[in-house]
């Protein structure tokens, strides 16, 4: 192993330590690290730091942009044991990252997307069942859809109706309680699961066809190509661009908070159960939908109105 090779994996190993997991970032390294080898440096130079970040060509800055900064991250890190390492400039390839405002599906558009997913041809009759129940699951409860692809089957007590999300985003564990309606849908979804698939080759509580774990890239895919064929994501190669997965838990956040204004609930006073409840670190993170989307704006503002009337 090369020094600059266990030089990643210690800067790995230290940084998933400290709550980060590092799928996307561990992975592009790794790609950089083989770079560099390929180009005989034995440590991290601006130049070929620069020409790995913009590749591909055709990529958007916004994308070479968050690969230079993983590289300088882990340059910086490199530079305190290796003293010929150079750290790129954040000025090379500058752009501000700015939150996409969330797609807030209508209950018409979540009704369509689970009727044409009930629709999946399935040679066991386990592969609609399992998409259904995934998409209406995370509709549900605003969950991300690496946490319920993780669900293990302990991890889901019906019975309480309650899910145990283990370790997470920056390795956050909590319950998430249910919805009496939703702890019905997974009841029938574990029977016929069970029926269907009675020696999976995995605890998971979602599963593939053949008895695996559902993958969150095999969620992806078949979520933007049922998209494309309700409407949601126009015609367009690699089932092009529109509202996605991670809308739904965006579309539970402010639906949620909508409500609290509309029962005259107090907002602020409420919001740290909201946080809890999605798994946000910060309560800063679940202030965002405030601001995102102009109903809970306006909704927020006309509340300040009536408290400077009526103090």
């Amino acid at each position: 192993m090369t020094q600059i090779e266990q030089a990643l994996d210690d800067y790995i190993s230290v940084r998933r330590s400290l709550g980060f997991q590092l799928r996307q970032p561990g992975s592009l390294l790794r790609d950089f690290v083989v770079f560099l080898q390929a180009e005989g440096a034995t440590h991290i130079n601006t130049e070929l730091a620069l020409r790995w970040a913009t590749r591909p060509a055709e990529a958007e800055p916004a994308h070479w942009a968050l690969r230079l900064g993983i590289v300088r991250r882990f340059a910086i890190w490199c530079s305190a044991t290796e003293p010929l390492t150079e750290i790129p400039s954040a000025d090379l390839l500058p752009y501000h990252y700015r939150r996409k405002p969330p797609y807030i599906y209508s209950d018409e558009e979540i009704a369509r997307l689970l009727c044409r997913t009930q629709q999946l041809p399935s040679s066991k009759g386990l592969r609609a069942r399992t998409f259904t129940t995934l998409f209406g699951l995370l509709a549900a409860t605003g969950m991300r859809l690496n946490e319920v692809v993780g669900l293990e089957k302990p991890d889901v007590d019906l019975d309480q109706g309650v899910l145990h999300i283990r370790q997470t985003k920056f390795r956050k564990s909590r319950y998430v309680p249910l919805h009496y309606t939703t702890v019905a849908a997974l009841n029938r979804y574990a029977e016929a699961r069970d029926r269907i698939c009675p020696a999976p080759s995995t605890s998971a509580f979602f599963l593939s066809e053949g008895g695996r774990r559902i993958l969150a890239q095999t969620v992806r895919y078949n979520f933007a190509r049922l998209s494309q064929q309700v409407g949601l994501r126009a015609p367009a190669a690699h089932y092009g661009c529109g509202p996605r997965l991670h809308d739904l838990r965006h579309r539970f956040a402010t639906r949620t908070l909508i409500q609290w204004y509309r029962d005259g609930l107090d907002v602020e006073g409420e919001l740290p159960k909201l946080s809890t409840y999605l798994g946000h670190v910060h309560v800063s993170d679940t202030y965002w939908y405030l601001e995102a989307v102009p109903e809970l704006l306006q909704l927020a503002t006309d509340r300040l109105i009536q408290r400077k009337v009526h103090p």
